[in-house]
């Protein structure tokens, strides 16, 4: 207890939050969490903590009564978690990552008072992001814990009840500490004191740990309510660009991914790039997750398709793009199909299937492009005038094309649907004349985007 007393004097001469934090990590070796508890026992501990600190920081401006308090709080709390962590750390007999959520919730909640009452300042706000990532891997643990329990048959510590849905038990941690979180955005977010000394430089690194818990909860769509609160409050904010480059990357990642599920698919291309363009060039599995939203916005919103050198660092990302990609180029429809179909539970895991499903139009124009090339050039009027491609292309041909490609005979009026699709898709530039079975194409950019 003594060194740890010592940091937190050190931290509060310097007004060094990062240091501070080091002072609540549930991180350190077990030898020094070991010492740290071993330090006072339960009749004690609360004075030996609040004479520690008092004696601490007597020597340099001395903290308000009620500071030292605060802070005596948040220590206990911290003391008697390590109490709960060890014992799990080492799988001793009654030992439960429950308590120890529970008794790191209790920290959390000292340091929110200390915020709320207590007069801790906007520097030491690094505490709030050491306390709070460890609840949700603390939340997560137990909830996993738990469902390991309930799956061996031990329900000791379910409520029994005749409506008693197990699913909605299995994250019952995690949506306490989504809850505990959204107390510490508010904390930050109504702060009023001028920016320099604002609790709001927290903000956005709470933000994306409700992201990640959101995301993990399946209640993507909870985010959209943190968006909107932000925006209302955007002008009180300092910029995202102010704020370190790994919570901008996290954030724009995140809004890249919602606009994506909305099927904004221009937004999403918009933030995913910030996200990517920002991202350090060694941070290989954040890069990894970014593509994988970012490949699929460009074949909707570009039509175009991922490079072997981009994926070439990727081998998931290989795995699940270039069988489709190359079935695209090739216009190889029952390929692209049986492509899609193998990866499907990994693309609908990643919430990318439906996204990826609309590459099949694709596909398809490029096969309708190799038969429009095919066809040739009509003989020029004026002899030794410019060759121009053949535009009347019999509805039979596309027909015989798309049968070929998808391994399916299709009706006449199937296929005029597909190509009316096409062509309201903008895929395609021409019109379909039915009474003479005949499609007729622009003489001018017959397939947009493609050179032809």
């Amino acid at each position: 207890m003594d060194s740890l007393i010592r940091t937190f004097s050190n931290a509060q001469t310097s007004r060094d939050g990062y240091q501070l934090a080091q002072t609540l990590s549930p991180d350190l070796p077990q030898q020094q969490l070991q010492a740290i508890w071993k330090s006072c026992g339960h009749h004690d501990a609360q004075n030996v903590i609040k004479r520690g600190i008092q004696n601490s920081t007597s020597g340099f401006e001395k903290l308000p009564k009620d500071e030292v308090q605060g802070w005596s709080d948040v220590y206990l709390a911290y003391w008697k978690a390590i109490g709960e962590l060890l014992p799990a750390l080492n799988q001793a007999p009654q030992s439960s990552w429950t308590k120890v959520y529970d008794a790191w919730k209790e920290l959390l909640s000292a340091l929110y008072r200390g915020y709320i009452g207590q007069g801790f300042e906007a520097w030491s706000i690094p505490c709030l992001y050491v306390v709070a990532k460890n609840l949700r891997i603390f939340a997560l643990r137990a909830d996993e814990e738990r469902n390991n329990n309930v799956a061996a048959g031990d329900t000791s510590g379910q409520i029994f009840q005749d409506d008693f849905d197990p699913e909605s038990e299995q994250h019952q941690k995690l949506e306490d500490c989504a809850r505990q979180l959204n107390r510490i955005f508010t904390l930050c977010l109504n702060d009023r004191a001028p920016l320099e000394e604002s609790r709001k430089w927290g903000i956005y690194y709470i933000i994306n740990l409700l992201f990640k818990t959101y995301f993990k909860l399946s209640s993507a769509s909870l985010s959209k309510n943190i968006l909107k609160t932000l925006s209302a409050y955007r002008g009180d904010m300092p910029p995202l660009s102010a704020f370190p480059k790994s919570q901008q990357v996290t954030f724009k990642y995140y809004e890249g991914v919602l606009c994506f599920l909305e099927e904004n698919y221009v937004q999403a291309e918009e933030h995913l790039t910030q996200a990517w363009s920002l991202c350090h060039k060694d941070a290989m599995k954040n890069k990894e997750l970014i593509l994988t939203y970012l490949v699929p916005c460009h074949l909707l919103t570009t039509h175009t398709l991922p490079s072997q050198k981009l994926l070439e660092p990727y081998p998931r990302l290989q795995k699940l793009f270039l069988p489709l990609s190359n079935c695209i180029k090739k216009g190889e429809l029952q390929a692209f199909d049986l492509a899609l179909q193998q990866g499907e539970d990994e693309f609908v895991k990643r919430r990318i299937y439906l996204t990826l499903e609309r590459g099949r139009d694709l596909a398809l124009r490029n096969l309708l492009r190799k038969v429009f090339i095919a066809g040739g050039f009509e003989e020029p009027k004026v002899e030794g005038g410019p060759r121009v491609r053949r535009t009347r292309i019999p509805v039979a041909e596309f027909a015989a094309a798309i049968s070929l490609g998808s391994k399916q005979t299709l009706e006449t009026d199937e296929i005029e649907c597909l190509m009316a699709n096409m062509i309201y898709k903008e895929l395609m530039k021409g019109y379909i004349a039915r009474e003479r079975g005949f499609v007729v194409l622009s003489k001018s950019g017959a397939f947009p985007g493609t050179g032809v």
